[in-house]
């Protein structure tokens, strides 16, 4: 659970980012309903929103399904945050890493959670995080959860939670790998936040 290689982004995106200004009304709508302020203003993931309006036809549907789970699944935004970040890790996704160090500081996490989830060191995190991070660890570097961890962490979690926590971690999979496959450039709007490697 060490630090992973992180994919050096590209000076251009390997296509062309449409305008965000010409997303959809429908799209928009939904693009308000995100809950905090960590993905709006300064955090807005321009960039790969512009990517992702290649495929116009899935875009509005996908963000729905994406904003409405924040809101919906059986875990507080923190919980979520916590699995997001570590995605980002297991991904090499800087671009994933910096826009949610944002989010996960406004809903409470610290810097030392950060720095512990960045390390792979979950120890110091309570019951149900503890499970939620061993948990998508697997699903990410084993494509499945083993009979040893599911029988250790499994049951601390209850079937809503088990659905939606394999949604959350193929969200963010799809971001992970939008952001790696066409080198997507971090925003300048972005405050400076220490990548995962260049701390």
């Amino acid at each position: 659970m060490g630090i992973p290689f992180v994919h050096p982004n590209e000076s251009q995106p390997r296509l062309a980012a449409l305008s965000t200004n010409d997303l959809n009304q429908e799209c928009f709508t939904i693009l308000d309903r995100i809950p905090g302020a960590g993905l709006k203003g300064a955090g807005y993931p321009e960039n790969v929103l512009g990517q992702l309006m290649h495929s116009q036809d899935l875009l509005a549907p996908f963000l729905n399904w994406w904003v409405t789970s924040k809101s919906s699944m059986a875990f507080a935004e923190r919980q979520q945050e916590l699995v997001i970040l570590r995605i980002g890790c297991l991904y090499a996704s800087d671009y994933v890493w910096k826009h949610h160090v944002l989010v996960a500081k406004e809903f409470g996490i610290s810097d030392e959670e950060i720095e512990a989830v960045r390390l792979g060191q979950f120890d110091a995190f309570n019951t149900l995080e503890k499970a939620l991070l061993t948990l998508i660890e697997a699903m990410v570097e084993e494509r499945t959860v083993s009979a040893e961890i599911w029988a250790a962490y499994g049951s601390q979690l209850n079937p809503q939670q088990v659905i939606d926590l394999i949604g959350l971690v193929s969200q963010y999979v799809l971001f992970s790998l939008t952001n790696n496959v066409l080198q997507v450039p971090i925003e300048e709007s972005l405050p400076h936040i220490p990548g995962l490697i260049n701390k």
